[in-house]
């Protein structure tokens, strides 16, 4: 069974940082692409960032690039987000995602889901 379980979302400041973590059990993440999404009430959840976990290539959200940096540790089968410069606006529930395409994570709907960590961005 796969399993995406996400951690270290919370609440901080404007300016401030937060890690998310991703921790991946039911497949390798060395053969997937995993990316993290996000949603507000009332929005449709989108794709902050995505990466080819064998490959290495990235993919940020304009509003992202330069604050927000995803990379794994394929020791610990895991995926972070690490959120610097944070805004008010990147206060969501932030989702963990993974599938075998790149193109279905980034453009589509991916095929397996973690069960979210709220992210709190207060001025």
């Amino acid at each position: 069974e796969v399993q995406l379980v996400e951690s270290g979302g919370g609440s901080v400041q404007a300016g401030g940082s937060l890690r998310l973590s991703c921790a991946a059990s039911g497949f390798t993440t060395t053969t997937n692409c995993m990316g993290w999404f996000r949603q507000t009430p009332g929005k449709k959840r989108e794709v902050v960032a995505a990466i080819n976990t064998g490959g290495g290539s990235h993919y940020y959200r304009d509003s992202v690039k330069g604050r927000f940096t995803i990379f794994q540790d394929n020791a610990k089968n895991t995926v972070f987000l690490q959120m610097n410069s944070l805004k008010t606006e990147d206060t969501a529930m932030y989702y963990c995602a993974a599938d075998e395409s790149p193109l279905v994570l980034v453009h589509g709907t991916p095929r397996y889901w973690g069960q979210g960590t709220q992210v709190t961005v207060s001025s």
